[in-house]
């Protein structure tokens, strides 16, 4: 799977665990709430779970719990996956 192939795949998952537009995820955004409301997707704690069920399903892989911890931002995420599929 290629980088952009990767990148439709999470903004799927965030669309579908979030809630959130398609619009509002840019490589910069974090899953968590943190300064920023334009560009934080401010997932909760349950949402940021479903985010990490979400995306080992659709990946078919584990995501160890103190890789994921380190995985902020949507473009944290995409390089992980592109390291680990």
């Amino acid at each position: 799977m290629n980088r952009q192939e990767i990148e439709k795949q999470v903004k799927k998952v965030l669309i579908e665990q979030l809630g959130v537009a398609e619009d509002r995820i840019k490589p910069e955004s974090s899953i968590f709430q943190e300064l920023d409301a334009n560009t934080d997707l401010c997932a909760d704690s349950l949402g940021v779970v479903e985010v990490w069920m979400g995306l080992e399903e659709c990946f078919d892989l584990d995501i160890p719990d103190e890789d994921a911890m380190k995985l902020i931002r949507v473009k944290d995420i995409v390089d992980y996956l592109e390291a680990n599929t």
